[in-house]
This record gives structure tokens, C-alpha cells and sequence, in this order.
């Protein structure tokens, strides 16, 4: 399974309770017992969060918030095209759910990182993504270790949210495809 944001967090949920042979996690959002999340992260999610009636509706972003969020490390024009491309209103519930994990038992941002039969998982940053900052992917890799099961981390250095979607997806297919090669899968 492969997942980008979102459904990097339901690929780590997938795969942990193995329901998946291998999963590729791109910039996930924070799993339960990541506790560090940086202002840059806080600043995206506080869209949604700042009105508690968003968490039963759908929020929508304007083009400087998308850019901000998604298209930061690319050029504007470029954040502008995928913000008319790609940018739809997305259900609150999730943020309100990921961002109360740590004080929910049965949160659905829950992860059995200790599971050691697992598939492999690859773990992906963008280095100057604002909306899931590497510090946050770098604490998700730090939950695993107590598990045996391969967890590897990639960082692209330069990508930003919209890494999955920008000029350089292609690199960043690539680069899954190839760990996945690497894992014979």
C-alpha cells in the first residue's frame, strides 16, 4: 500500500495490523504518540481547528493557505495551477481526530508500531513540507523501534506537501517503486 498525508496514516494503520504485505507512508500525518508538532504543521491544521463546528464539515483552503501547506517549495504559479487542480474542501473530522490521538485510548490514529511481523514500511519527508514537517515523519520512524520489522526512512530534501502531485512526482515514484524493488515486492 502506498498512502500520501492521510492515507500515509491508514497505510501505517493497514499494514500494523497486517492487512497489507509492505506500505509506503508519504508525509504522513502524525500517528497516536507523536508528540512534537512543529508551529509550521500547527499553523495548517489550525484552519480546521480554530472553529470546533469544523470537525462536521468540510473546510476548504484558500490559495495562500494551499500555498503555504502544499506548494511552498515550489513556484507560485505552479501552487496556483495545482490549488485549481486539486484543491477541494476536506472533512475536518480527521485533524480533530489526529489532533486529539494522544488523549483518545481508541483513537483511529492508533498504530501498532510494535508489531514484528509486519511488512516493511517506508516512512518519506519533504524536507520543506509545512503541513508534515520531517519532524514529525523522524518521531513516527523513532515509534517503531522497538519493533524488528524493516522501517526505513527517505527524506526528499527539496519536496514540499505537494510532492506527490508537483513537477517532481516522478521522483518520488520512482524512489518507492525502487525500495519496494529492494524488498522484492
Amino acid at each position: 500500500m502506498i498512502g500520501h498525508s492521510f492515507g500515509g496514516l491508514l497505510v501505517q494503520n493497514l499494514l500494523g495490523k497486517d492487512l497489507a504485505t509492505a506500505g509506503v507512508a508519504i508525509d504522513a500525518a502524525p500517528i497516536k504518540g507523536v508528540l512534537s508538532l512543529p508551529i509550521s504543521s500547527l499553523r495548517v491544521a489550525g484552519i480546521a481547528l480554530k472553529n470546533p463546528a469544523n470537525r462536521n464539515r468540510a473546510v476548504s483552503l484558500t490559495k495562500d493557505e494551499f500555498h503555504y501547506g502544499f506548494g511552498n517549495a515550489i513556484p507560485a504559479a505552479e501552487s496556483d495551477a495545482l490549488f485549481e487542480k486539486w484543491a477541494v474542501p476536506s472533512p475536518g473530522k480527521p485533524l480533530f481526530e489526529a489532533a486529539l490521538a494522544n488523549f483518545s485510548p481508541h483513537s483511529p490514529a492508533a498504530v501498532d508500531v510494535e508489531n514484528a511481523a509486519r511488512g516493511p514500511l517506508l516512512l518519506t519527508a519533504g524536507g520543506k513540507d509545512h503541513t508534515v514537517p520531517e519532524a514529525i515523519t523522524k518521531s513516527e520512524a523513532k515509534l517503531y523501534r522497538k519493533s524488528p520489522a524493516v522501517t526505513d526512512y527517505l527524506e526528499f530534501p527539496d519536496k514540499g506537501h505537494s510532492l506527490v502531485v508537483d513537477h517532481g512526482w516522478q521522483e518520488v515514484a520512482e524512489a518507492a517503486l525502487t525500495w519496494l524493488r529492494e524488498h522484492d515486492l
